[in-house]
């Protein structure tokens, strides 16, 4: 006769598979989530900043912006490798 599985062991089942991928995919590439927290605080600094730098700031977020969506790209072309 096949066992059956309880409803709950079969959610604690699917969170360790899904918690495996997500560690395997951020264990490939550490330094990925670190660099987005650290452009992250720069954006954060930048903006705290006097706006009167000639437009220099202003293209400083944009660069720190465009930064943050290229290793978000990294990160997703990576995990389909």
């Amino acid at each position: 006769m096949p066992k059956i599985v309880s409803f709950d062991r079969l959610l604690m089942g699917i969170a360790v598979a899904s918690s495996l991928g997500i560690v395997y995919a951020i264990g490939a590439q550490p330094r990925m989530p670190v660099t987005i927290g650290l452009l992250q605080k720069a954006r954060a600094e930048l903006t705290a900043t006097m706006p009167t730098k000639g437009g220099h700031r202003e293209r400083a977020l944009a660069l720190v912006d465009q930064a943050i969506a290229e290793v978000h790209e990294g990160i997703s072309f990576a995990a389909t490798r």
